[in-house]
C-alpha cells in the first residue's frame, strides 16, 4: 500500500468511526435488562432445569440480566455453576457473587452480559441470611444486582450501602432484583424519596405483578435507575412464564445518552449551595454549612466530600 492509499484508508476509517459515535450521541444506546429470580434453577416442579430457565430469558433479547438465588457448585443442585453454565448457553459473560457458603459450594447472585465488564465487585449487605450486592461497570452504565432479606429491618439497614454505591458512579447506574418488599412499603418509598426511579410497573395491576409466578398477587421484583438517565423507556413487562421458576422475569428496555466527556467526581461546597443535599441515610441536609463528611447531591448522581 502507497502513502496516498494509506492515508485515504486512515481517512475512511476515521470518518466511518466518527459517524458511528455521532449517530450515537444522537440516538442513544438502547439497553435491554431483565430481573429474575431462578430458584437455584428448580421450577415449580421442583426440576432443576437450566434449559427451560435459559430459554426464557433468552425470549427476551436482554443485553444484561440479574439473576438471584443462584447456585454454584452447591449439593442440590447437582454441583454445578449455574450463572456459568447459562451464561455459555446463551453467548453471554456471567459473572457470580457470593453471599453464603452452601452444602459444598456458594449461593448468591449473578449477572449475565453481552459485553464483558471493565470492573466487578461485591458488597456484603445485612441480613439473618447474608446478602450480597453485585456491581459490574460497563462503557456506558453500571448494572447492578442483589436479593434482600426477608427481615424488614435487614432491608432498610440495606439502602444505605446501595445508595452510597450508586451515588459514587458518574455513569448511568442500574439496579434490579428480588427486594421481597411492595411498592407501598417503607422501603419502596424510601427509595423513591433518595432518587432511584423505578423503571418496571408498580402500580396496583395484575399486569405488574411477579411472584408468585403461577398466578401473582404481588411486585416484589424491581428495576431502577439511580436519578433520571434514561432518554426514553422502549420495554417494560412481566413476562408471562408460570412455570420455570416460583418468580416472574421482569424486563425492561431503555435509551440513554451517550456522553461526550466525563464531569468531575467531586463538588464543591459552592456547587452544593445549588442543589438539594442529602446524607448517606437519604436525609436531607438543610444549610448552607456543611460539615466535613460525605454527602450525596441530588440528581447528580454522584457523591462528593466536603473538606
Amino acid at each position: 500500500m502507497n502513502k496516498r492509499h494509506f492515508l485515504f484508508a486512515l481517512l475512511t476509517s476515521f470518518l466511518l468511526i466518527s459517524s458511528r459515535m455521532a449517530y450515537s450521541q444522537a440516538e442513544g444506546m438502547e439497553i435491554r435488562m431483565l430481573t429474575y429470580n431462578i430458584r437455584h434453577g428448580a421450577g415449580m416442579d421442583d426440576i432443576v432445569d437450566l434449559n427451560r430457565q435459559a430459554a426464557v430469558i433468552q425470549g427476551t433479547e436482554p443485553d444484561v440480566v440479574g439473576l438471584q438465588e443462584v447456585d454454584s457448585c452447591v449439593k442440590r443442585s447437582g454441583y454445578i455453576p449455574e450463572a456459568k453454565i447459562l451464561g455459555d448457553a446463551l453467548g453471554m459473560y456471567s459473572t457470580f457473587g457470593a453471599a453464603i457458603p452452601l452444602t459444598g459450594g456458594k449461593y448468591g447472585v449473578a449477572i449475565l452480559s453481552k459485553e464483558c465488564p471493565l470492573s466487578v465487585h461485591h458488597l456484603p449487605l445485612p441480613g439473618v441470611e447474608k446478602r450480597t450486592l453485585l456491581v459490574c461497570e460497563f462503557e456506558h452504565y453500571v448494572f447492578a444486582t442483589t436479593h434482600l432479606d426477608l427481615n424488614d429491618s435487614c432491608r432498610f439497614a440495606s439502602l444505605p450501602i446501595i445508595l452510597e454505591e450508586a451515588a459514587s458512579w458518574e455513569k448511568p447506574f442500574f439496579i434490579c432484583g428480588d427486594w421481597n418488599d411492595e411498592p407501598t412499603s417503607t422501603l419502596i418509598k424510601q427509595m423513591r424519596k433518595d432518587g432511584f426511579i423505578f423503571l418496571n410497573g408498580i402500580t396496583s395491576s395484575s399486569l405488574n405483578y411477579t411472584f408468585p409466578a403461577p398466578n401473582p398477587t404481588k411486585t416484589i421484583d424491581y428495576v431502577t435507575s439511580f436519578g433520571r438517565v434514561t432518554k426514553s423507556t422502549t420495554a417494560r413487562k412481566v413476562i408471562k412464564e408460570p412455570e420455570a421458576s416460583d418468580h416472574r422475569p421482569v424486563l425492561v428496555g431503555v435509551t440513554i445518552e451517550l456522553p461526550t466527556s466525563i464531569q468531575s467526581p467531586s463538588a464543591s461546597p459552592d456547587d452544593a449551595k445549588h442543589d438539594e443535599i442529602y446524607d448517606l441515610t437519604g436525609k436531607k441536609v438543610e444549610g448552607d454549612n456543611l460539615l466535613p463528611g460525605l454527602y450525596i447531591q441530588k440528581n447528580k448522581r454522584k457523591k462528593f466530600v466536603i473538606r
